[in-house]
C-alpha cells in the first residue's frame, strides 16, 4: 500500500518506520529530522529496535504518488493547515486517517474533504524524539481505528489487518468518537499535571496530592463530556486514567516534551476545548482552567 504519514513527529515515525517494512511509506516532517532522515536512515530504539530506510519529504508537493492512505500525525494545532496541503494528493481512493491528540480534529479535517474518506484512530504507543532521526519508542500500546459512523467496513478491516502485519497491535473500535473523547479526558487529566511539575507520569500515583488533582481534574473533565451528552461513568474514567498512568509510569507526556523542546503544546485542543464546550452549558470549569493558564505561562 501507498501511504504517506503527514506529522513525522515521534508517533507518525514509529508508525512509518514499522509500516514501512510490508509498505511504501513516506514521511512528511520538519526539515532537521527530514535532513537527518534522508542521510542516516530512521533509526528507532528501546522497546523496538530498527533502522528504516525510509522516503522523507519536508512538503507534500515533493510526493510522486497518489497514497492509498493517509495518516496524519501533526499536532492539532496544524491540522487544518496538514489538510490543506494535503489536498492536492488527496484522490476519490485515498483514506485519511486521523492518529491524533484532543478533540475537533475531525471536524477541522471535515472542513475541507468529505467526511465519507476519513476514519479515526488513537493509540496508547509512547514514545519521543532521542534526536533527529532517532525515536525512542518506551511504551508499547494499543491502537484502535474505527469509521466515524460506527460501521463496520472492508476498508478499515483492510487496514487493522494492515497495521496488525507490521507490529503495531490494532483493534476495531465500536464506537471511535467516543473512545477519542475517553483519551481526550484521560490526557487533560495526566498531561497539564506531568508539565506543571515536571514528571513522568508515574510521579502522578506516587505523590498522594497530585494523585489527589488527578481525581479532581478526571472529574470535571468527566462532568463536561456528560453535559455535552457523552455518557461516561467518572468511575470508569478514572480507572482507565489511573491504568494509563501504570502503563505508561515511565514516560514523559507529550505535552511535557513540548515544553522541555520549547514547542508549542496541544493545551487548546484537550483542556481549552473542554473549557469551550463547559462553559457552554454553564457548568463549572476552574480546574481546567487553573491548568490552561498554568501549562501556557511556561
Amino acid at each position: 500500500m501507498n501511504i504517506v504519514i503527514f506529522g513525522a513527529g515521534a508517533i507518525g515515525s514509529l508508525f512509518g518506520a514499522l509500516l514501512n517494512e510490508v509498505n511504501n511509506v513516506i514521511l512528511i516532517g520538519r526539515k532537521p529530522h527530514i535532513t537527518a532522515i534522508k542521510k542516516n536512515g530512521l533509526k528507532i530504539e528501546g522497546k523496538t529496535n530498527l533502522k528504516a530506510k525510509i522516503k522523507a519529504e519536508f512538503s507534500v508537493d515533493n510526493i510522486t504518488f497518489k497514497p492509498d492512505l493517509l495518516i496524519l500525525t501533526v499536532k492539532s494545532y496544524d491540522t487544518e493547515t496538514a489538510i490543506i496541503q494535503a489536498k492536492k494528493i488527496i484522490t476519490k481512493d485515498t483514506i485519511v486517517l486521523s492518529l491524533q491528540n484532543g478533540l475537533g480534529n475531525i471536524e477541522k479535517i471535515t472542513k475541507h474533504i468529505c467526511s465519507e474518506k476519513v476514519i479515526a484512530g488513537i493509540t496508547t504507543h509512547g514514545a519521543f524524539f532521542s534526536k533527529t532521526g532517532v525515536i525512542k519508542h518506551t511504551g508499547k500500546g494499543m491502537t484502535v481505528l474505527g469509521e466515524l459512523n460506527s460501521k463496520k467496513t472492508k476498508r478499515l478491516d483492510n487496514i487493522i489487518k494492515l497495521f496488525n502485519k507490521a507490529g503495531i497491535k490494532t483493534a476495531e473500535s465500536k464506537n471511535i468518537l467516543i473512545d477519542v473523547w475517553s483519551k481526550a479526558i484521560i490526557n487533560s487529566s495526566i498531561n497539564p499535571l506531568t508539565t506543571i511539575f515536571q514528571c513522568k507520569n508515574g510521579h502522578l500515583s506516587e505523590n498522594p496530592i497530585l494523585e489527589k488533582l488527578l481525581e479532581m481534574i478526571c472529574k470535571e473533565s468527566v462532568n463536561i463530556a456528560n453535559a455535552d451528552g457523552i455518557d461516561f461513568s467518572y468511575f470508569d474514567l478514572l480507572t482507565k486514567t489511573r491504568e494509563v498512568v501504570k502503563n505508561t509510569s515511565d514516560n514523559y507526556s507529550s505535552m511535557l516534551q513540548s515544553i522541555l523542546n520549547r514547542k508549542k503544546t496541544e493545551i487548546d485542543s484537550i483542556n481549552g476545548k473542554l473549557i469551550e464546550i463547559g462553559k457552554k452549558y454553564k457548568i463549572s470549569t476552574l480546574i481546567n482552567e487553573i491548568l490552561v493558564n498554568s501549562v501556557k505561562s511556561l
